[in-house]
């Protein structure tokens, strides 16, 4: 009798992996003094995609025997994504209010020079910047990433599944069917 594979527990390490990378890259933009560059954020975009990929093949290779469905592709790639986003909030976290509390005043003050460069009247900018001040701060932008993290990896996940489900012939490779002789 086949045993069932939990997918929580088999992706564990998948989105701890993923969260690791995550964690490692934001560390290197944020030494490189790429924090707000949007560049980076699209390079760890694509990065994103392409570890996906491995972490799904990983997963039908190894627990599930070589096959994989899209649902069960979908569904794995959003538990992985639950796991890499949850390790990202805490991050996220740890990064604003512990790591550089002055970050929070680098992304006002880069706001409201985007606003400027807009051409928004002053009092405009002044309203934006106020509803800023209230949303960027630690404990809000961890949420945040929660959220956002998952959107992103239920898009991301909806595209690799495509790539990476493998459904076999079921009267071949089923065992309850044998062929009569």
């Amino acid at each position: 009798m086949e045993q069932k594979v939990n997918p929580w527990k088999a992706n564990l390490t998948n989105g701890l992996i993923l969260g690791l990378i995550g964690i490692v890259y934001t560390l290197v933009i944020y030494f490189l003094n790429l924090t707000l560059n949007k560049t980076q954020g699209w390079v760890f975009l694509l990065a994103q995609l392409v570890i996906l990929y491995f972490l799904l093949k990983s997963y039908r290779d190894n627990f599930m025997h070589g096959y994989l469905s899209y649902g069960q592709a979908l569904g794995a790639g959003v538990i992985i994504y639950l796991y890499y986003a949850v390790i990202m909030a805490v991050f996220t976290y740890i990064l604003y209010a512990i790591i550089d509390t002055g970050l929070v005043q680098k992304q006002l003050v880069y706001a409201e020079e985007l606003m400027e460069k807009k051409g928004l009247a002053q009092a405009q900018i002044d309203a934006a910047m106020s509803i800023q001040k209230k949303i960027i701060k630690a404990p809000v932008l961890s949420v945040i990433s929660i959220f956002s993290n998952m959107f992103v990896g239920l898009i991301i996940s909806l595209i690799i599944s495509a790539f990476v489900r493998k459904e076999g012939n079921p009267l071949i490779d089923s065992p309850e069917i044998q062929p009569e002789n």
